[in-house]
């Protein structure tokens, strides 16, 4: 038998052809929405000179596989840290909410405008919380407040919305989003608990906890409202940057009324002892609001935070227009009031919010909640 010609022989394949069939068995071996993650990481991974970023439909993608627990505890990590040293896009924090919105606890409000906020869930450690004691008195109007938080949260594992709403008597954290509906279409008010009302979210509380680092989705929970209808979201930040992202994500992601407040420790409290610096975004185009309390008599030093049963004294207080907390209680119910469209002028919203206090509206409120 004649040896078959050489040119017939099937070559040897080269080291380059043996490592792609050894990476295509591996990604093989990973599955195909492992596989793709794995594509996705690169993108946002590959270091400053190399990184293409992720489209809004890559954004969205990425975020559903991770809410859905289609990715390995590996994965998730290395794609949250490498966001988080690379920084987000606006565009991939837009596609990053449309996860959120899809997955998400929705609460509505038919014909009616809501006031949704939306502050670190990490909590506050340094000052006194206002924003529980500010959204009933809101809501004690008859306007609708929507808020979301969740358990103590890396970095911070400060105090939470959760708690300090339970210090008062009302505890939404066990009470199903059914509830909290009725409760927001009789009492204007509700806040969902991620834990009980967005598992899907909570499953990412583990890597950020091993991380140790604030990665991008917990820009979310400052971005995102459980609220779907006519509202005016309401945006803590600390730094300017942030805050320039924030208005580009939710400019794409459709949000047309958005207030951001360079707040207390990144919540949306106004302080007292500085200017107050926020901005109104409309229809895409931000408008900066800078706020002075002593303008109004109503400069002070923020009040330290010290401790639940503390901060329960003070609230139960300023409710009746009483202690510390009364006048940075009026500060920034008043400026609500007239950022959110109720008062022509600021002053006159100001008197609103003293007057309100003196009625004792929003401890009454409480007390109804809190039976």
């Amino acid at each position: 038998m004649q040896p078959l010609p050489r040119t017939a022989l099937t070559p040897d394949p080269t080291p380059a052809a043996i490592g792609e069939a050894r990476r295509l068995q591996r990604l093989d071996r990973l599955g195909g929405e492992r596989a793709r993650f794995r594509e996705l990481i690169g993108k946002v991974g590959s270091g400053e000179h190399t990184s293409t970023g992720l489209s809004r439909d890559e954004a969205r993608d990425a975020m559903d596989l991770m809410l859905q627990g289609r990715v390995s505890d590996a994965q998730m990590g290395a794609f949250l840290i490498a966001h988080r040293i690379r920084r987000p896009l606006p565009v991939e924090l837009a596609g990053m909410l449309d996860s959120y919105r899809q997955h998400g606890p929705v609460l509505e409000t038919p014909g009616r405008r809501a006031l949704c906020f939306g502050v670190p869930y990490d909590g506050r450690s340094r000052t006194a919380p206002l924003l529980p004691l500010v959204a009933l008195m809101l809501a004690s109007t008859g306007m609708p407040v929507v808020l979301h938080g969740g358990d103590p949260m890396p970095v911070k594992y400060g105090v939470t919305l959760g708690e300090l709403f339970a210090a008062i008597g009302i505890d939404w954290r066990h009470l199903p989003l059914s509830e909290l509906q009725r409760t927001l279409d009789s009492h204007h008010l509700a806040l969902t608990h991620q834990p009980l009302h967005f598992p899907a979210a909570e499953r990412l509380v583990p890597a950020r906890d091993e991380i140790g680092k604030r990665p991008p989705v917990a820009s979310l929970e400052l971005l995102w409202t459980p609220h779907r209808g006519e509202h005016l979201l309401v945006s803590g930040f600390v730094h300017p940057p942030t805050e320039k992202r924030a208005w580009e994500a939710l400019a794409a992601a459709g949000e047309t009324e958005v207030l951001t407040v360079k707040g207390l420790e990144g919540s949306t409290d106004l302080p007292t002892s500085r200017a107050g610096i926020t901005a109104r975004l409309r229809q895409g185009e931000p408008e900066r609001l800078l706020l002075h309390p002593r303008d109004h008599g109503l400069h002070a030093d923020e009040t330290p935070w010290q401790s639940l049963e503390q901060w329960r004294q003070q609230a139960l207080a300023a409710l009746i227009g009483e202690g510390p907390l009364a006048g940075p209680l009026v500060w920034n119910l008043g400026a609500c009031l007239w950022l959110a469209d109720q008062f022509e002028s600021l002053e006159t919203a100001l008197d609103q919010a003293r007057a309100l206090l003196a009625a004792r509206s929003g401890e009454r409120l409480r007390q109804v909640l809190a039976r």
